[in-house]
């Protein structure tokens, strides 16, 4: 069902042409998912399908990222910098779709991923066809608007120095070259990265930090900073011990900067002790930092209601089903958990009293843009008594 030799890869001094061969590989892991459709009822979870059903999920779960982040890190913000006139105009076009597209396919392979796994331990044959119809159609409609405009694009523009950086690029993702190589790897003393893209002034900076931090995420977003929507949220309890996460902002404006959880997880068993917090943004593309700190407070819950019928079914159920940061003994059980919440809910999942939104209203804002020689330039907000805003300068 899959061939066990080797291919002949490109080298990274052909970094466009290694991307072509993942696409390859690509193909060749689609055509042995649809060979296990029909293999499957026939032969249940043989050594062969439960062979096919690891290299499946070893490439999707290994190589694939790999290969996404060299276009979302490296390549589009290649292209982004080196084009004009209707090159650029297309890029526009097509960036964010590309974006998206990853983004959905991520979410279809971990239903499948999941598939995958009962049938690699020989516990289910069951395999969507839905699913893997669907899985396919999206990566060959993605790989040929790549093949077909994408690649061609940064073959006639970019210079051989660009075809080096994206290659080197491309080798330290994956830890191939002299350093990756060393015995004992490196020191962490000795990862240092002297920064110097920009420069941040008083005068740079505007009048209120929530218009300053739209500023800095959209040119984030501009400059497809990977995930430019993440930022770590720290908490602190009655027992003072502070904790981090990184969870996703789903929304931000006067009023404060707002994400969804569980309000029985640690964090919010944290916050329900002491409502204040602090979160981060980091964005290394630009070497930028946003830190944001004040007091936390619930959302209405008719703001936590829109959002939660906005998300898909699937993540609504998991919502219910899971009791997040609470212990459980296996993934089956969390598994068994959905699937009854999934059948008692009929298709139409209620948002349970325990999920919804949280807003910290900020009181101290910095922003932090990398300099070199750790010279950096640090610009703080502190929210003044009158409710205006007091900015100044602080040392790095």
């Amino acid at each position: 069902m899959t061939s066990l030799l080797p291919d002949s890869a490109p080298g990274f001094d052909q970094p466009i042409a290694v991307l072509k061969h993942c696409h390859d590989k690509i193909r060749k892991q689609l055509n042995t998912l649809n060979s296990l459709l029909t293999h499957l009822p026939v032969h249940g979870t043989d050594a062969a399908a439960r062979q096919a059903a690891q290299a499946v999920q070893k490439y999707f779960n290994q190589a694939a990222p790999l290969h996404h982040a060299d276009e979302e890190q490296d390549l589009l913000p290649m292209l982004a910098a080196s084009t004009g006139g209707s090159d650029a105009e297309t890029l526009r076009r097509l960036a964010p779709e590309i974006l998206a597209q990853h983004e959905q396919m991520d979410l279809d392979w971990h239903i499948i991923n999941s598939q995958l796994d009962k049938i690699a331990n020989g516990s289910s044959a069951y395999l969507s066809s839905a699913d893997v119809a669907r899985f396919c159609a999206a990566y060959q409609a993605h790989m040929e608007s790549e093949e077909g405009v994408i690649a061609p694009m940064a073959k006639r523009i970019f210079s051989q120095a660009q075809m080096q950086l994206l290659g080197e690029a491309m080798k330290r993702r994956r830890n191939i070259g002299p350093a990756a190589a060393q015995a004992g790897g490196i020191a962490l003393a000795d990862l240092r990265l002297d920064y110097g893209r920009a420069s941040l002034s008083e005068e740079d900076t505007l009048g209120e930090p929530v218009a300053q931090f739209a500023k800095w995420f959209s040119e984030a977003m501009k400059a497809q900073v990977n995930e430019p929507n993440a930022m770590s949220v720290a908490t602190v309890g009655n027992d003072g011990r502070p904790s981090s996460r990184i969870v996703l902002i789903k929304q931000y404006d006067e009023s404060g900067f707002t994400w969804y959880t569980n309000y029985e997880s640690q964090k919010g068993r944290q916050l329900a002790q002491n409502p204040y917090a602090a979160l981060l943004f980091f964005w290394p593309e630009l070497e930028r930092q946003v830190r944001i700190e004040g007091r936390v407070e619930r959302t209405a819950p008719e703001e936590s209601d829109k959002y939660y019928y906005s998300r898909p079914v699937k993540s609504q159920l998991a919502a219910i089903a899971s009791r997040q940061s609470q212990p459980i003994a296996s993934r089956a059980e969390m598994e068994a958990n959905y699937a009854a919440v999934e059948a008692a809910s009929g298709g139409k999942p209620q948002r349970p009293a325990h999920w919804g939104g949280y807003r910290l209203k900020p009181e101290r804002v910095e922003f932090w843009q990398g300099r070199q020689s750790r010279f950096h330039d640090r610009i703080v907000y502190t929210l003044q008594a009158d409710g205006s805003w007091r900015k100044e300068r602080i040392q790095p």
